[in-house]
């Protein structure tokens, strides 16, 4: 059934739609795309706007689902302004062709989690910003030996005497914003834990872990359904036990992992074996941090001093490298540069699996009909020439 607003009809571009890019118009009415043929045949409707893409490629507007913060603002840390830092974040991405992200907070104390949780709420963006799709907590039941830049004090046991239900309301308060929890499936308890979240709609990651391969798979059957920031943080990759790394080439295939493709945190080599190996299920995360669009200088990671120099971030004084300030466009034509992929597969890191990990596939992360008009113009180099929300310009060079 046509809608009631304008009818937008995007015209002199091409469409990455269907695992293909073609050349074809694209038609938006109330901030979703829509069957052109519909409206014309069946509700005898032309558009009423017209807009000249000049060529450019029309792709799903980005998610990111690892981020966080940026522009000074550090989600774990800036507790009193979290409403402020997160309208600063979600405006400040737009140019770099994101138009959702998952505000993420790094291993925290519960006076943390309870207070910033309930204040990251879930919204759909607009030209204040991008979308916030909810919560990945990155934390706090974690492995010490791969706790990475996390603060080993907030690092928290699974008690087995206690109900998961209870156990997570003490940590973060309350589930109803987030949607992704990262944990080590090692961890004592872990695996009900997994079970639980699971059941309540949580996407659980498994990531800063030491697990080995049979743990992992474990991890997987109980409802882990993605990685977090595969080869950084967990047990490296060993012929007689690949550890989680391992989980590419099982036969479960319903498993994501996320790929920092910033040029610092995963080899292109790397980039390249993961990719080659479960195309299907890789996933471009920035993991940026508050210093992500500003010069070097010392930042804030949740409690702790980061500083970045040369281009590169490390915990204050040490040589730990701990994040990401390189943006996600950028991040995806590192990605296609150094696996050597094809643009829809570049893309779709960044468009189509994050929206499947999340399972919103069908309204998010894609160009087809029903779907938010969440969009963004390439060129052929893959830069963002414009970002489009709910059929909304929000960003234009």
């Amino acid at each position: 059934m046509a809608g009631q607003g304008l009818i937008t009809k995007f015209t002199n571009c091409c469409l990455l739609r269907d695992h293909q890019i073609i050349k074809d118009d694209l038609w938006v009415q109330d901030g979703k795309i829509i069957d052109p043929m519909e409206v014309f045949y069946k509700h005898k409707k032309v558009y009423d706007l017209k807009v000249d893409c000049e060529g450019a490629l029309i792709s799903p507007g980005y998610i990111d689902l690892q981020l966080n913060g940026g522009f000074g603002c550090d989600f774990s840390h800036d507790i009193e302004k979290t409403e402020e830092c997160v309208r600063k974040v979600a405006k400040g991405i737009l140019p770099h062709g994101v138009t959702s992200f998952c505000p993420t907070l790094v291993t925290s104390g519960p006076d943390v989690y309870k207070k910033v949780i309930p204040r990251i709420m879930k919204q759909q963006g607009g030209e204040e910003g991008a979308s916030v799709l909810g919560v990945h907590c990155e934390g706090p039941f974690i492995s010490p030996e791969k706790k990475g830049a996390h603060c080993l004090s907030s690092i928290k046991d699974i008690d087995q005497d206690s109900s998961q239900a209870l156990q997570v309301t003490d940590t973060y308060g309350c589930l109803e914003n987030i949607v992704i929890v990262t944990l080590a499936p090692e961890m004592p308890n872990a695996l009900n834990m997994i079970e639980f979240l699971a059941k309540e709609n949580i996407v659980v990651s498994l990531g800063h872990s030491n697990a080995n391969i049979d743990i992992s798979i474990k991890g997987v059957e109980k409802g882990a359904t993605f990685i977090t920031h595969l080869f950084n943080a967990m047990s490296a990759f060993h012929h007689r036990d690949p550890g989680i790394v391992g989980l590419l080439a099982s036969h479960y295939k319903n498993v994501f992992f996320g790929l920092i493709a910033d040029g610092i945190h995963t080899h292109p080599a790397a980039l390249r074996i993961a990719h080659r190996t479960h195309s299907d299920g890789t996933v471009v995360v920035t993991d940026a941090l508050s210093a992500l669009g500003l010069p070097d200088g010392i930042h804030y990671l949740g409690s702790k001093s980061i500083e970045v120099k040369n281009g590169c971030a490390y915990l204050a004084g040490t040589d730990t490298i701990c994040g990401s300030i390189t943006n996600f466009a950028q991040c995806i034509r590192i990605f296609k540069h150094s696996t050597g992929c094809s643009t829809v597969e570049a893309l779709e890191v960044g468009t189509l699996h994050p929206a499947q990990v999340l399972k919103i596939e069908n309204q998010k992360g894609t160009l087809k009909f029903g779907a938010d008009a969440d969009l963004i113009f390439l060129n052929e180099n893959l830069e963002v020439l414009q970002t489009w929300i709910s059929g909304k310009c929000v960003f234009k060079t």
